[in-house]
């Protein structure tokens, strides 16, 4: 079964309120890109994506949960989150019965994560900071054949941290000195 017809099925079991904003919170996510993909992930969520993901929904019984994989990253003029704020990464948006869904608003919400995902996640890096990459990982081979060294002067810095404790006041009483 194709995966827009499973969010479909989903938004048509749930007959109250909680459908109608679910639908509206859809198509206005649709609505901001044709290149967001709709999946159907979970147990049962639907999720959109585009160079990465952008949300997932879910329908609770008091409440509809709209959560931003990167939420915490996007710029949120309109104050759109509300939920979700004990973590570095996610936000949410929790619509109950009688809230409106301010289309302009998350449209820019999923415009700015489309776009963070275009400039920040690996797999969307362009090809030309390739040899950056690579560049960046020859000082760290130069660190591992460091820390291969490390050992040997770990025992000579230990041996000067034992000599510098033994001619303390207390510790030379104590050893009787």
């Amino acid at each position: 079964m194709n995966r827009s017809k499973e969010v479909d099925e989903l938004i048509a079991e749930i007959p109250d309120w909680r459908g109608k904003t679910f639908a509206k919170i859809r198509k206005t996510i649709l609505a901001t890109d044709p290149k967001i993909v709709e999946e159907f992930k979970w147990m049962g969520s639907p999720l959109w994506s585009c160079d990465g993901m952008i949300a997932v929904a879910n329908a609770f019984k008091s409440k509809v949960n709209v959560t931003f994989a990167y939420g915490a990253k996007l710029p949120d003029p309109d104050k759109l989150f509300n939920s979700g704020f004990g973590g570095n990464t996610r936000r949410a948006i929790d619509f109950f019965e009688g809230d409106s869904v301010n289309e302009r608003a998350l449209q820019a919400l999923v415009r700015a994560a489309i776009d963070y995902n275009r400039s920040h996640l690996k797999k969307n890096t362009s090809k030309k900071s390739a040899p950056k990459i690579a560049e960046a990982k020859a000082p760290a081979a130069a660190k591992a054949s460091a820390k291969a060294k490390a050992p040997a002067k770990a025992k000579s810095s230990t041996k000067v941290k034992a000599t510098a404790r033994a001619k303390t006041p207390a510790r030379a009483k104590a050893a009787g000195k």
